[in-house]
């Protein structure tokens, strides 16, 4: 089994950049917790129910009990330095995720061996899925009442599916679990009440049940892997190295997902994990070269390229602006000067920082390859790109969502109206999915965000961090408005003339419904319309959607098409075209059909089966469509899946929690837009 190891700076190919996913309170920070005490690099176990996590260690995280923000921490195993990062579990700070995503190499998807894929384990799941990064899955908390490995690994094939292959057989259940029978290589691993690890043979009693489960374990990976297909057609089985390599080939295309067991917080099944982890999941070097946002240059893990960045999330801290960089190529060392390239500016680099958390281990340089701090970029946002000067290179930057909740926010005493501003200006920049605005009717400052959550928890930052005693208004859901009816041929002519060079531009404009979001297309033919003036109608389109007609709210599911246009010889410019797009589209959507569209939750409740009649009753008083109404095979519980308005959900949690008696939990996720009500009168 391996062993911790300690020093120098690993190689590319020893790199893991790893991040933990996993549904609330499925046991990913206990499980980084334990990962970090395993490699040395704490010398305690920190526990999140005494507030004595490394990466829960913002206070209102503490507080709570969930993961908030996204941390990093590094540590060494087996030759291999593993950068791991604990992402949020709950839904509400999916961007954090997002963002987290957009930079790791690999994950490990933690479940809970009794809930088994629970809803935000799946959106995470397929977060990952989207950016391609290969995961290997960790079935915890085998030790509890109900835990079943099995059914387990049935619901991520079912609602997943992947090809799941356990690698790992229990031994004992529930409160007598005690270890593992690693199936690859067909021994036993054991742990005592401390946590010592014994390796040993298979215990007689499942040596039989072992066998047949490794068997059906080579023969589903010979039929996936035609270099293992090869060996089990010659000899009926594949040896270990033979199964380790193709368990290794299948994670990293994503083909199938291999499955691991354990108990974190017995300190049970860490370190196979961290194995797993070495042995399947890939180095900085197995991923493709990183490529610009215009496809037109690219990057590869070596130190030796020029030096290619990407900003995936800043912070203040009393050592200053902490910026957390992935590079992808080339080295850093601490005095570099380093180009900005969404702005152009260029920044110096003052120290790089090893992250643990909230700890800092100063170096001098770092790698292709490597996660870590910088202090001293001034302006680099979320998503820049910092590279070398003389080889300038614009990643595409990772897509914040759209907030949906919205509160007027203001100071309580005037005199701290200044400092509460710069406070909400700090934190829109830390986190990109919060947006500020000013009410132009009421003049009031707004925050808006992902859920109620996200901004209880940005309002009692900024009241902790910034000593501002703030007032936060009632939430307010951010609507959207859906074109219903277009119109054809509608003509927009802009003519200016005040001295000097005048703007003219003549458009005519087709607008119809779209399944989502704003398409644009271009049928003007001969030439009538220069091309770099057709990227400014649909430039001055896009700016028209930020306010439609009904209330000023943002435009969705609008296809615009440009069908003819007339230019001026002298006045006509990219400015005049842009400017005749943007007032055209807002006088063409008022002489269409719109409607106001609300945002809605998928929403599953878990309830004592004795209080369902009344939540039902209270989710139908929220407008909710019950989808389906099951047992879920704990004894006494029912489950709820349903889609409810997001604004009907405000203070739900209360509500449920004095309705059950504090025994019902819900959890949530975003579901997209449906028609709003129409108001009364």
């Amino acid at each position: 089994m391996s062993t911790t190891t300690s020093t120098g700076t690993a190689g590319i190919a020893a790199v893991r950049n790893l991040g933990i996913l996993a549904h609330v309170d499925a046991g990913k920070t206990t499980v980084t917790e334990r990962i970090l005490y395993l490699t040395g690099t704490t010398h305690k176990r920190g526990e999140v129910h005494t507030g004595t996590t490394v990466t829960d260690f913002d206070p209102q995280e503490r507080d709570r009990g969930i993961t908030i923000f996204a941390a990093a921490v590094s540590c060494a195993w087996a030759g291999h330095r593993i950068n791991l990062i604990d992402t949020p579990g709950h839904v509400d700070f999916a961007d954090e995720v997002e963002r987290s995503l957009r930079v790791l190499d690999g994950a490990v998807a933690v479940f809970d061996a009794v809930a088994g894929v629970e809803p935000q384990s799946e959106s995470v799941w397929r977060q990952a899925e989207r950016h391609g990064v290969p995961r290997i899955a960790f079935v915890n908390k085998l030790d509890r009442a109900g835990a079943d490995l099995d059914a387990a690994v049935a619901s991520i094939r079912e609602r997943l599916h992947p090809h799941p292959l356990a690698v790992h057989l229990p031994i004992g259940a529930e409160d007598a679990f005690t270890g593992v029978v690693d199936l690859v290589h067909h021994r036993a691993l054991t742990w005592d009440e401390a946590g010592a690890l014994t390796e040993g043979p298979v215990p007689d009693h499942l040596a039989i049940e072992a066998a047949d489960r490794r068997h059906v374990l080579a023969e589903a990976v010979a039929e996936l892997d035609p270099q293992a297909l090869e060996e089990y057609c010659t000899h009926g089985s594949l040896s270990p190295a033979t199964l380790t390599a193709a368990l290794r080939r299948l994670t990293r295309t994503g083909e199938a997902v291999v499955v691991l067991g354990g108990s974190a917080y017995r300190n049970r099944g860490i370190e196979p994990l961290l194995d797993a982890a070495v042995a399947y999941l890939p180095s900085p070097l197995d991923t493709p070269p990183v490529r610009s946002a215009d496809q037109g240059a690219q990057r590869r893990a070596d130190p030796q390229q020029p030096l290619t960045a990407l900003v995936f999330k800043v912070t203040a801290a009393p050592t200053g602006r902490l910026t957390y960089l992935r590079l992808y190529a080339g080295t850093l060392h601490k005095g570099d000067t380093v180009l900005d390239a969404a702005n152009g500016r260029t920044e110096r680099i003052a120290r790089i920082l090893r992250v643990q958390a909230d700890r800092h281990t100063e170096t001098d340089h770092a790698l292709a390859g490597d996660i870590v701090a910088v202090i001293g970029p001034k302006s680099a946002r979320v998503g820049a790109t910092l590279c070398d000067p003389d080889h300038p290179i614009l990643l595409e930057a990772p897509v914040s969502a759209e907030p949906v909740v919205t509160v007027a926010i203001e100071a309580r005493h005037s005199a701290d109206t200044d400092k509460l501003t710069a406070a909400l200006a700090r934190l829109a920049e830390e986190d990109p999915s919060l947006r500020l605005a000013t009410d132009p009717e009421t003049g009031q400052r707004t925050l808006s965000g992902l859920g109620e959550l996200h901004l209880e928890v940005a309002v009692e930052k900024v009241r902790r961090d910034a000593g501002v005693q703030a007032v936060v208004g009632r939430p307010q859901v951010a609507l959207r408005e859906a074109l219903v009816e277009g119109v054809t041929g509608f003509v927009h002519r802009h003519a200016k003339q005040d001295g000097g060079a005048g703007q003219f531009a003549h458009l005519v404009l087709d607008l119809a419904p779209a399944a989502d979001g704003f398409a644009f297309t271009s049928t003007v033919t001969g030439g009538r319309v220069p091309r770099e003036y057709v990227q400014a109608v649909e430039a001055g389109c896009r700016d028209a959607l930020t306010d439609g007609p009904l209330g000023g709210h943002p435009v969705t599911g609008l296809a615009v098409t440009l069908t003819d246009g007339i230019t001026h010889p002298k006045d006509s410019s990219e400015l005049a075209f842009r400017t005749a797009a943007r007032l055209g589209l807002r006088e063409a959507l008022r002489a269409c059909r719109l409607q106001l569209l609300e945002p809605l939750a998928q929403v599953t409740v878990t309830v004592p089966e004795d209080a369902l009649g009344t939540v039902l009753g209270d989710l139908a008083a929220r407008r909710a469509q019950v989808q389906a109404t099951t047992t879920t095979g704990r004894e006494g519980t029912a489950q709820v899946s349903a889609l409810v308005p997001l604004a009907e959900l405000f203070g739900y949690a209360g509500r449920l929690r004095s309705r059950t008696q504090g025994r019902g939990t819900f959890t949530t996720r975003p579901a997209g837009y449906a028609p709003a009500p129409t108001p009364a009168g």
